[in-house]
């Protein structure tokens, strides 16, 4: 079964008009990559049009710190000046890979479009990385010149070509100020970024993103700015101001905030340093933010931080979670801890390698379906599979697999992964397992999570939602782990709230009263401590599995 947007409901009544023929945002059907696919006609055709368009934007803010601003104008300059000093001086030619190892910084932003500009890819690495882990990105990919925060100096140390992002980069965007800003011509199915998925079964594999992935990205946030209008927003989209708390090297941060403000004239309001609920609210507060997008993990310290209404946070008029899975009573705690976003919270699925959302659960949706991520957005075709790679009809569960203009060109230099996420015409298979109801995607679990319990399939998944429906239960990590008998049995580690004491009879019966007695764990752990989670807000499954392979005198019998 195929699924696309819904057009029933007026937001997609809205997006008939602006997507049909003659609309702004007219889709069209080209060939990508040998595929025919459908795609936003009147997208740019790389992302150095729209560098070059942003010098037009003048001084309005574009990237804004709690000690900075830097205009859209003041970006170009700093760009051309960056980019000359890379051409001239370090020899960075079209399709050379530029690293970035740092934290949250204006000047990570302005590098990586000093690298567009200059025809190179950007290496967005992670800034959590061990030395180890650092030495296998930069040797995976070879970058001629890697930009460092001091923090993570020492992880580069003896390397030739490193500019630091705290003193190289504000000094070198100011050296030649007068330098026009001609970006390279890049065409539409070059690489332009790799980011690194989040590794939490294995190690990281770097996703390949064209200039074409993050055009078409562009044209679908300038197309919900158009929805809003069409729906009786009356705000200018170029008002708007979009706190970015999560780490640039994440394709939330940087693919669907960063890239397509500065095609649409919005400001980005940038929480550096390790997140604390009272400096983001208090930057909220002082920049007027409208939009936010939040992990979990950011909205579970709202939950429990207590009262928050001694901030004046009346601007935001959108708040959405992503990266990782939530469950409806955690949503709902949230509403409750968190009115400002009851009437505008939203939910999404996607990957790392989807470069954006796959689909989007409007608050209606949620209203309507909460335990679903929403529907198919504009130009993505999703399916559900089968193992043989049949499609399934609706209520059938098998594998997602989406085919888009947004998925990526491939896994940078591993062609034996890249066979495996992408094929059959381009269609991306994401390992999740999921189920189509009411045309929403329910998300099931991962294929590498799936517990094989004496015969039967267990997704941690449903075991996590009815679990942390619980009361006195923060959050809840389910996995499985070896058994002489049943191959595996289940086991979970539950996070629960200080002060209110849970135990493990009390959790395995209320386990019990909704779910089949084989997906009851049999094995529990219980603790105030919170779930270790890689940048991204993913639990790291690994870290969960491991924590049961020793005696632990902390955890339940």
């Amino acid at each position: 079964m195929t699924v696309s947007a819904d057009p029933r409901t007026a937001a997609m009544a809205a997006v008939g008009r602006l997507t049909g023929q003659g609309g702004q945002f007219e889709l069209a059907e080209e060939d990508v990559l040998g595929v025919p696919m459908t795609v936003f006609r009147n997208r740019h055709r790389n992302l150095g049009e729209v560098l070059s368009r942003s010098a037009g934007l003048g001084d309005r803010d574009y990237i804004v710190t709690s000690g900075e601003r830097l205009s859209f104008s003041g970006h170009a300059r700093a760009v051309a000046s960056l980019a000359r000093v890379l051409r001239e001086e370090y020899g960075v030619v079209p399709g050379d890979r530029i690293a970035i190892l740092a934290a949250n910084h204006p000047g990570w932003i302005v590098s990586f479009w000093a690298a567009v500009a200059v025809g190179a890819i950007t290496v967005g690495c992670n800034a959590w990385s061990s030395r180890r882990e650092a030495a296998y990105t930069l040797g995976h990919t070879g970058p001629k010149v890697v930009v460092v925060d001091a923090k993570r100096a020492g992880l580069v140390a003896g390397r030739e070509a490193v500019l630091s992002i705290e003193e190289d980069i504000p000094r070198l965007t100011r050296q030649h100020p007068d330098t026009p800003l001609v970006p390279h011509a890049a065409a539409e199915d070059e690489p332009v970024v790799i980011l690194y998925t989040s590794g939490t079964s294995g190690r990281p594999k770097g996703a390949v993103h064209t200039h074409r992935n993050l055009t078409s990205v562009i044209e679908y946030h300038r197309m919900n700015d158009a929805i809003a209008r069409e729906l009786g927003d009356p705000a200018d989209p170029a008002d708007r101001r979009y706190l970015l708390a999560l780490p640039l090297f994440h394709i939330a941060s940087l693919h669907n905030l960063a890239v397509p403000r500065l095609a649409t004239g919005a400001a980005v309001v940038m929480h550096q340093g390790a997140f604390d609920v009272d400096t983001v609210l208090r930057l909220i507060e002082k920049e007027k933010v409208t939009s936010w997008g939040a992990v979990p993990t950011m909205a579970s310290r709202l939950i429990t931080h207590g009262d928050l209404s001694k901030y004046d946070l009346s601007s935001l008029s959108g708040f959405s979670l992503a990266s990782a899975p939530s469950s409806p009573a955690f949503k709902e705690r949230l509403r409750k801890a968190f009115p400002v976003v009851r009437r505008v919270l939203a939910d999404s699925y996607g990957l790392t390698e989807s470069a954006t959302a796959i689909t989007v659960a409007s608050p209606m949706d949620l209203a309507e379906a909460p335990a679903t991520v929403g529907r198919p957005i504009a130009t993505v075709r999703l399916e559900i599979r089968d193992p043989a790679g049949n499609a399934l009809p609706e209520g059938e569960e098998g594998e997602i697999c989406a085919r888009s203009p947004f998925n990526m060109l491939g896994y940078w230099n591993d062609p034996q992964a890249t066979s495996r996420a992408i094929r059959d015409d381009r269609w991306l298979h994401t390992g999740d397992f999921g189920v189509i109801e009411g045309g929403r995607l329910r998300v099931t679990g991962r294929r590498t999570d799936l517990i094989l319990r004496g015969g039967e399939n267990v997704y941690p998944a449903e075991i996590e939602e009815a679990v942390s429906e619980h009361p006195g239960v923060v959050e809840c990590a389910v996995t499985g782990i070896p058994h002489p008998d049943l191959g595996q049995e289940v086991a979970a580690v539950v996070v629960t709230r200080a002060g209110h004491p849970v135990t493990e009879d009390e959790l395995r019966a209320y386990a019990g009263q909704q779910l089949a007695y084989f997906k009851v764990p049999s094995r529990w752990r219980i603790t105030t401590e919170a779930l270790p989670r890689n940048a991204t807000g993913k639990v790291i499954r690994q870290e969960v599995r491991l924590s049961f392979s020793a005696p632990d005198e902390t955890a339940a019998d």
